[in-house]
Order: C-alpha cells, then structure tokens, then sequence
C-alpha cells in the first residue's frame, strides 16, 4: 500500500469513526446542560449533570423502570437460550424428514411482521388474565413470555450444533448419560461462544423493546426504560437534559454486556465452537 493510500484509509476511517461515535458523544455532552442548551446545540460540557440526574430520579420513576427492564431482559434472556438452544439442538441431533418440515414452518415465521401478531397476542393475554391474572395484561410477565424465544434463536443454534462433534454425543451415551444430561454437561459448555452471541442479542432486543411493552402495559409503574423515556419527550415542556440523561443511563447495560462479551459475539455469530 503507497503512503497516499494510506494516509486516504486513515483519514476516510477517521472520518467514518468520528459521525459514527458523535451522536453518543453529544448525548452524554447534552445530559450535562440545561434543556434551552440541548437545544440551541450546544457541544461544551456543561454543570447541569447532577441536577438532571436528581431531577430524574426524584421526580421520574426511573429507578422503578431500570428494575422493570432488568427484570424482564435478564429473564427473557435466562429462558430464550435454555429453550432456544433445547430446540436447535434437537432439531439438528434428532434430525428426520418430519423434523425439517417443521424447522422450515418455524422459519417461515420470521417473514410475519410483530405488528401483525400484536392484536391477536392482546386477546390472547386479556383472555388469560381472567384465568392467571400474574401472567396477563399489564404483567412483566406479559411483555417477558412472547418474546422468550425467536425462530433466528432456534436458526442460531442449529445451524452452530453443525460444528458440534457429535462423537460426544456418543461418548456421553457411551458413559451413561441421559439424553438432557448430554446437553447440560457436554453441549452446552462447549457452545458458549453461541450462548454469548445469542446473550447479547436477546438482553439487546428485550432491553430496547418498545411497541409490545406500550401495547400491553398500563400500569406507571410497571413501566419499561424505553416507555418511560418515551413519556419524557412527549410531555408539553419537555426537559431535553433530564431526557438525554435517561437516554445515556438506559444505554449503559446494553453497552457494558457488548462491551464485556464481544469477542465471544463475533466468534458466536461464525459459527465456532470452542
């Protein structure tokens, strides 16, 4: 490479960094102004941070919403790879003609959009709630199950269970294991590559999940971060301090998870096991 193609990479990759992290580095910049300075641009830290802060957690349940979220990422991420990797695991060791035909039916639901299935998943959940009001309408548990497992999950871990030996199977079948002591014993600790990938992407999803949690909540203080944000910027005077410093607080797990087990995201998403 001569030196004007590099010196044209570093500057067109400087370039590209630079738009790609501004809109974190004005959003933490704004949690510290007022909101007349969020609005007139301003890009100077300002000395307005600790008061955004108090303002949002003494007049804001954000505390509340932070627990809420957590509740509900933290669940529907424990149960989606327990279930998921249970079914592409099956799907691929236990493989037969009738198996595929329901894999490929399982497939075919990605192409419905959730919007399609929102009115019917309501009904259903109302219906519900009369029978077992804990896991019905305005429930954590209500915005936690739909969302529990995905048909790209299942994709995920099937297509991965390709590169499992499965020698082991036979050496654990060999040994005396059962089948599901197979899968807790050998499968699962040698797919944590997997496990890491499919962590990140459903604590992400379920973090960040908007349109189900408005649908199906009710309650204020059942409220998710996303809603509670939601309702900041939709006030008549909206404080755009208070609201960035939501906005910067809520990004912080998703950030921290990517950040911690991003190694084990990229080796996860190609497909290698270790």
């Amino acid at each position: 490479m001569t030196t004007f193609k590099r010196v044209f990479a570093y500057v067109f990759l400087s370039i590209a960094a630079f738009i790609s992290i501004f809109p974190f580095f004005w959003m933490i910049i704004s949690s510290t102004n007022e909101s007349k300075e969020v609005t007139k641009g301003r890009l100077l830290p300002g000395s307005h941070f600790f008061e955004n802060m108090q303002k949002l957690f003494e007049n804001v349940n954000m505390g509340t919403a932070l627990l809420n979220s957590a509740i509900v990422a933290i669940a529907t991420t424990v149960l989606a790879l327990i279930i998921a990797s249970l079914a592409g695991y099956g799907f691929e060791i236990f493989r037969s003609k009738k198996k595929d035909i329901v894999f490929n039916i399982l497939l075919l639901s990605m192409m419905i959009p959730f919007a399609a299935l929102m009115v019917p998943l309501y009904r259903m959940f109302g219906s519900i709630s009369q029978v077992v009001p804990f896991i019905g309408i305005d429930t954590l548990a209500a915005v936690s199950l739909p969302t529990i497992t995905t048909a790209f999950l299942i994709f995920l871990f099937r297509q991965n269970t390709k590169m499992f030996a499965k020698d082991l199977v036979e050496a654990g079948r060999i040994d005396g294991l059962s089948e599901i002591g197979i899968f807790f014993k050998i499968f699962m600790p040698s797919m944590k590559t997997t496990y890491a990938a499919a962590a990140i992407i459903t604590f992400m999803g379920s973090w960040n999940n908007y349109l189900w949690p408005l649908v199906v909540i009710q309650s204020p203080e059942k409220q998710t971060i996303p809603l509670l944000i939601s309702n900041l910027g939709s006030g008549y005077t909206p404080d755009y301090g208070v609201i960035m410093m939501a906005i910067v607080i809520a990004t912080l797990p998703t950030a921290l998870v990517f950040f911690l087990m991003q190694k084990h995201f990229v080796a996860g998403m190609m497909g290698s096991v270790k």
